[in-house]
């Protein structure tokens, strides 16, 4: 069982990458199953420009998911550009993909609604996103529900592949990550960077806490009950919280004759204490930096053997090998 999933390096992850992604990625590493997890680079292609900025945040988001506890040992870890072969196969690919099914994809649909233009990288990145999950036999991969097509569109591809051109590529599944936790951002709002609305999780803690502290509330007198799963603090606070600590907060709602201060002091301590952990991991990572190469270059050394075994394997099949 093989179990792949990327992400982007568009920006430092935020509470909801991690309680809606990375902590259940941390989860699925290692036994019994094998874990290829990648820094989609490739991908933010598509919206970052700025060459030295691409670099810094794909170093910055190996330096984050090792923090959160990826471990080498239990997981290929990888930056997806040191894997040419995805992108060779990227092109086989897209001689068999229908533009029907292009056009149909959320991403290209919603800009097209909205007057934007979009660019081919847009347009085709459904096909590169194919790629990656069938480069790798995977069989898992694990998604939001709101990212179910990707796994969808993989599958398409491949069957029309394997259809063309004999058995080739193995038919992914999806693993809908548990999302039912959620994490409302600065403004209330589901917290996202295009709402601009994160609280990150590396960011120094004095500015952090100093953004908690700005969190919006309403405006209900002090002495009345509150009805906590309705409050953007308390379903931050209880992300970090154990059960028992779930409750005694949930009762103090109940209850009433509290300051929203006091949530707003008590959900920065918790998540400075919660993360103390990771920040300490990211920091050493961060002091030794030719550690952190070695592990993305044993990644990608793994995650190229099995890409060059597959690429080889459509390549035969459609009628153009490589001769060595």
């Amino acid at each position: 069982m093989r179990i792949l999933s990327g992400i982007q390096p568009t920006g430092r992850f935020h509470w909801g990458n991690y309680f809606g992604a990375i902590q259940q990625y941390v989860q699925l590493q290692g036994n019994p199953d094998e874990a290829f997890y990648f820094i989609a680079n490739l991908h933010a292609l598509t919206t970052v420009r700025d060459k030295e900025r691409l670099k810094e945040m794909t170093y910055d988001a190996v330096l984050d998911l090792l923090g959160l506890g990826l471990d080498p040992e239990k997981a290929t870890l990888f930056v997806q550009s040191d894997v040419p072969e995805v992108s060779e196969l990227t092109w086989l690919l897209m001689t068999c993909t229908p533009m029907g099914l292009l056009e149909r994809c959320h991403a290209y649909k919603e800009k097209k609604a909205r007057g934007l233009s979009a660019d081919m990288g847009l347009f085709g990145y459904p096909v590169l996103m194919a790629a990656d999950i069938l480069a790798y036999d995977s069989n898992l991969v694990p998604v939001g529900e709101d990212q179910k097509q990707h796994v969808e569109v993989a599958r398409d591809i491949a069957s029309s592949f394997n259809y063309l051109f004999g058995e080739t590529f193995v038919l992914p599944k999806e693993r809908i990550l548990d999302t039912s936790a959620r994490v409302p951002g600065t403004d209330g709002e589901k917290m996202s960077k295009s709402y601009n609305n994160t609280l990150t999780v590396f960011e120094e803690v004095k500015p952090q806490r100093k953004k908690i502290m700005r969190i919006v509330t309403d405006s209900r007198p002090m002495e009345e009950p509150k009805d906590p799963e309705t409050d953007p603090l308390y379903l931050l606070y209880k992300l970090f919280a154990t059960e028992e600590q779930r409750q005694e907060m949930a009762e103090l709602y109940q209850r009433g004759g509290f300051g929203y201060g006091q949530i707003k002091k008590a959900l920065a301590d918790i998540s400075e204490e919660y993360f103390a952990p990771a920040r300490e991991r990211r920091a050493r990572f961060a002091a030794n930096r030719k550690e952190v190469l070695e592990i993305l270059d044993a990644g990608a050394r793994r995650a190229r053997k099995k890409a060059r075994e597959v690429l080889s394997r459509a390549q035969e099949n459609c009628g153009v090998p490589v001769r060595e």
